[in-house]
């Protein structure tokens, strides 16, 4: 049925990938909250996130978002609920497989709330501590959800094809298919989001952030000139860059 329109949303662990990806389509969506409040640990991706989606471009649009890291919060559940006002939040998107998590987003719902328990975890025996009481006598309830249907990629498809959702906020690295065996080994222990392979050029798997220094380091000029694509895209991934990526390196 999707967020309540006009409710609070609270997404949580969510300044990574996907939940960069679950803000874009709240702030741009049809039905939106009018409150969106995205926590995080690392103040670095929450810093990111805010240079990406300013809070005062989301108040012109009646949606007050804000970043808030929990790690630095003396009791996060009540400065949360302080946050909302003191009713708790309609929607709460659960973004990381820690069980602290998910009882911090149980305590969070408001009246009628619904957690939304969106990330996969490996641990078949995974189990977290959530409030019943509220689901009796307060109306919360839980579901869980991966992936989407052909309606969702079409919704997805049209917003981005109309500039409301971009899904660059994603993309932290690129690199060509030498580099996808390595990558896939070594994905939990590489920082950053999505890592986006070019499955028909030769190029080390590079952040977006390290174009420059990796350009000055090898003293390669295409480095240099995604860097500078990139800098004039706010940091993101862009159709500028991936043309001068395809008409630059080396193809095999």
């Amino acid at each position: 049925m999707g967020i309540k329109e006009g409710g609070k949303l609270a997404i949580m662990a969510g300044a990574g990938p996907m939940g960069l990806g679950a803000l874009t389509y709240a702030l741009h969506r049809d039905v939106r909250p009018s409150m969106i409040v995205v926590t995080d640990l690392n103040q670095e991706r929450l810093d990111r996130a805010a240079s990406l989606f300013p809070p005062a471009e989301a108040a012109k649009d009646g949606i007050d978002l804000r970043f808030v890291n929990t790690g630095s919060c003396e009791d996060p559940v009540a400065e949360l609920r302080a946050i909302s006002g003191g009713t708790g939040f309609d929607d709460v998107l659960c973004y990381a497989p820690v069980a602290s998590v998910v009882t911090q987003c149980s305590a969070i719902l408001g009246r009628d709330g619904c957690l939304n328990f969106f990330a996969g975890p490996t641990d078949t025996q995974f189990s977290a501590t959530m409030n019943f009481y509220d689901v009796h006598y307060n109306s919360t309830h839980v579901m869980g959800t991966t992936g989407g249907n052909t309606d969702d990629m079409i919704e997805s498809l049209r917003l981005t094809a109309e500039g409301r959702i971009n899904p660059a906020v994603m993309v932290t690295h690129i690199g060509g298919l030498d580099a996808a065996a390595e990558t896939t080994l070594n994905l939990p222990k590489i920082p950053g989001g999505k890592k986006l392979i070019y499955t028909h050029l030769t190029m080390p798997l590079t952040a977006l952030t390290d174009l420059r220094a990796k350009g000055e380091a090898e003293h390669d000029a295409r480095f240099i000139a995604l860097a500078d694509i990139v800098d004039a895209n706010n940091g993101l991934w862009c159709p500028d860059a991936e043309e001068y990526l395809l008409a630059n390196f080396i193809t095999e």
